[in-house]
């Protein structure tokens, strides 16, 4: 006999050799359950796990949860960004799913709130800053809605400061790179480069896109469309690179990457350059971005000729100019000065 079990959430994942695996949940946030719907250990998981839920109630944060991720705002989330939100709710779940939304506009809610982020911070003070932006983002969708009349965890500030205002691949750590990484690899770092796009957009990049002169591809985050004129060292790395997929990075296979794929065979190829390692804390992929913004603007391009390359807006383009990169690059003080002295010994 077939039995429909209620709630069951399935997660389709790419894995790193190409295929496609299935993980199921009891419910979704719910305990991850063994095997296939079917096998004795995967019903008896179930049922264990339905047997402990406790329904949440209505009036409490635990409700705000569940429809949140049901509505269109957590379901078109990125696969990666949707993984990292469900860890994060189940450990909001886990200190204030009963919660009253009644209690929210207490300001005492928002101080335990705080020092409940600041008590997980101990341990990892960028993870404290996630979890509680998540539980933040949640509410505002929440109020939104005219769910709830207060969010107790608008603008707390961050605990946790990168510290890598400083950090952009300088030729050393280029040379180095290119030294030792697959070919696969380095046509990653290329397109980041020349094209200051984010990570996650690249590996998405289909060869439709790229038309022999530009790249055109609309940017997950924010949905913006950028066109992007193709310089030549990068037109040389694509025009030698075999079409073996629908995507431009392929894997080893000639498969398209995933995201967790590309991460650690990008990650290898650092440490083999020494880039990265023990004790050692060089430029990341995420940093060809800042680079490209960089070496736009040593090469005398205008916050808006950038912009209209990388897809930042002109304040963001500003910003990373003025607190990030270019106030530490002496390179830039050397152009102001050249350009200087060429301007006035025409007068």
């Amino acid at each position: 006999m077939h039995v429909r079990l209620k709630g069951i959430n399935r997660v389709s994942k790419r894995l790193a050799d190409g295929s496609r695996v299935t993980y199921f949940y009891a419910w979704k946030g719910g305990p991850r359950l063994p095997g296939k719907p079917g096998d004795a250990a995967f019903m008896d998981a179930y049922n264990k796990a339905t047997r402990q839920r406790v329904p949440p109630r209505e009036g409490t944060l635990q409700a705000i949860i569940n429809a949140y991720q049901d509505s269109p705002k957590f379901i078109d989330l990125a696969d990666r960004t949707k993984k990292d939100y469900i860890r994060n709710i189940r450990a909001i779940e886990g200190k204030y799913g009963t919660l009253p939304l009644v209690a929210l506009p207490d300001p005492a809610t928002r101080g335990d709130m705080l020092d409940w982020r600041d008590g997980m911070a101990k341990t990892s003070r960028r993870q404290a800053d996630y979890i509680f932006a998540t539980m933040a983002a949640i509410l505002a969708w929440a109020k939104d809605r005219g769910r709830i009349t207060c969010n107790p965890c608008e603008k707390p500030g961050k605990l946790y400061k990168s510290g890598r205002a400083e950090i952009i691949w300088d030729t050393d750590a280029e040379t180095a790179l290119k030294e030792v990484a697959p070919k696969r690899v380095w046509l990653g770092y290329m397109l980041g480069v020349w094209t200051g796009q984010r990570q996650g957009d690249l590996l998405r990049l289909t060869w439709k896109a790229y038309d022999g002169t530009h790249i055109r591809l609309r940017q997950n985050k924010g949905g913006r469309r950028v066109t992007i004129p193709i310089g030549a060292p990068l037109k040389d790395v694509l025009d030698s690179t075999p079409k073996r997929a629908v995507t431009i990075m392929t894997n080893e296979e000639g498969k398209p990457w995933t995201g967790d794929g590309f991460r650690t065979t990008w990650r290898k190829a650092c440490v083999a350059a020494g880039i990265i390692g023990p004790g050692i804390k060089g430029p990341t992929f995420h940093d060809t971005r800042g680079t490209s913004v960089t070496r736009l603007a040593l090469a005398g391009c205008s916050t808006a000729e950038i912009a209209t390359i990388t897809g930042h807006s002109l304040k963001d383009v500003e910003m990373i100019l003025d607190a990030h990169y270019l106030k530490r690059d002496g390179g830039l003080a050397e152009s102001a000065m050249m350009k200087r002295v060429q301007h006035e010994s025409r007068t």
